[in-house]
């Protein structure tokens, strides 16, 4: 499945081509294979989306070998307060989207999602959130986890823009050599964490935050008109 932000009227959908290019690489790794597959996604998005409607909604397609399915949720607003809960949990096959989440899903159930999220951590190494990457500030250097994550399609946004992001364990006890947590991805876009639960960490700083933040909304302006 992937998740994209649909937004405006009428609808822009945040980095379409590259959502479509990730689900179909994770499609062939599950043998889910058909010539017509990517212009019967587009089919079916076209047949539920409205030009006449204003939308700010997460539009998520799920694909087995049986069907296509398509859903439309509001997206919510991350608060400025965000704190991250750590949960000893690794996704099954994280380097591809797949649908077999449903453990995610039930810790999810039990946060306000405006205002937390999950980070996911395994042999004490943080690795990405119930729905979302994660990235690791100190002073100028930029890190992400080495292994073990989906890399999304923000976060691959991002790595071609900064180019600059390493790879490395993040052991939870590490922390505290970071000065900023940023929470990147298509449904809550770019969040600073301020704290995470059960842990000494706080955010000392929003400046790295602050430039993500200036990079996104350029790519939002820039956002062509869906057309199908």
């Amino acid at each position: 499945f992937t998740t994209m932000w649909i937004f405006g009227k009428p609808g822009k959908i945040l980095f379409f081509d590259n959502h479509l290019k990730n689900l179909i690489l994770s499609l062939k790794k599950y043998q889910i294979k058909k010539k017509s597959l990517k212009s019967d996604i587009l089919k079916i998005i076209n047949k539920n989306l409205s030009k006449k409607r204003k939308y700010n909604h997460l539009l998520r397609i799920a694909i087995n070998k049986k069907i296509i399915s398509i859903s439309l949720r509001k997206r919510i607003k991350p608060k400025s307060n965000f704190s991250l809960k750590l949960v000893n949990y690794q996704r099954i096959d994280p380097k591809y989207k797949n649908l077999k989440y449903k453990k995610i899903l039930n810790f999810l159930k039990k946060l306000d999602t405006s205002k937390s999220d999950i980070a996911l951590y395994k042999e004490k190494k943080i690795l990405e959130t119930g729905t979302s990457n994660l990235l690791f500030f100190q002073g100028k250097k930029i890190y992400s986890p080495i292994k073990n994550f989906y890399e999304g399609t923000t976060y691959k946004f991002f790595s071609r823009k900064l180019k600059k992001i390493k790879k490395k364990n993040i052991y939870i006890d590490s922390l505290k050599n970071y000065d900023e947590i940023v929470i990147i991805g298509s449904g809550k876009g770019v969040v600073s964490v301020n704290r995470i639960d059960k842990t000494d960490w706080k955010r000392k700083s929003i400046k790295n935050y602050s430039y993500l933040s200036k990079i996104y909304i350029k790519a939002i302006k820039n956002c062509p008109r869906y057309n199908g």
